[in-house]
């Protein structure tokens, strides 16, 4: 398979979208999802996110999305909000390549941490970032506060 890893760019945006929308439904959660495609790309122009997308055969077929934020301990660090695979191209090793563009790109940019979350039943996630010698943190729970 002859995957192209490369950054987004404005076009790919309401793919980006649609596999956001994938993911949600595979995580049981479609319903949360209340962004428009029109939203992300305002944001995405406004450079809110950055996007590594994997094109196949000119489709896109996955993508991370991430973002520079800040540890108050660690310093600069690059937050990975989704990442998604098509189901029809999972396991194929594309997964592998987005995964390793974001860390080479978090470098680049000077992060010290990666950081990201992953469902407790999401098994092949965490066999996948396992895989990949991340660290998986069961102490800390997620707290968040909805403004819509």
């Amino acid at each position: 398979m002859n995957i192209l890893i490369r950054k987004a760019e404005e076009k790919d945006i309401a793919t980006v979208h649609d596999l956001v929308v994938e993911l949600a439904v595979y995580e049981n959660a479609r319903e949360a999802v209340i962004t428009s495609p029109e939203e992300y790309l305002q944001d995405f122009k406004d450079g809110l996110f950055q996007v590594i997308v994997a094109e196949y055969e000119g489709e896109v077929i996955g993508m991370v999305l991430f973002y520079i934020t800040y540890s108050t301990w660690k310093g600069k660090m690059m937050y990975l909000d989704d990442f998604v695979v098509r189901e029809a191209h999972r396991r194929s090793g594309v997964g592998q390549l987005l995964y390793d563009a974001l860390v080479k790109e978090s470098q680049t940019q000077g992060a010290r941490l990666l950081k990201w979350q992953v469902l407790d039943w999401n098994e092949p996630a965490i066999h996948f970032y396992k895989k990949n010698n991340a660290i998986i943190e069961k102490e800390w729970w997620n707290v968040k506060v909805m403004f819509c």
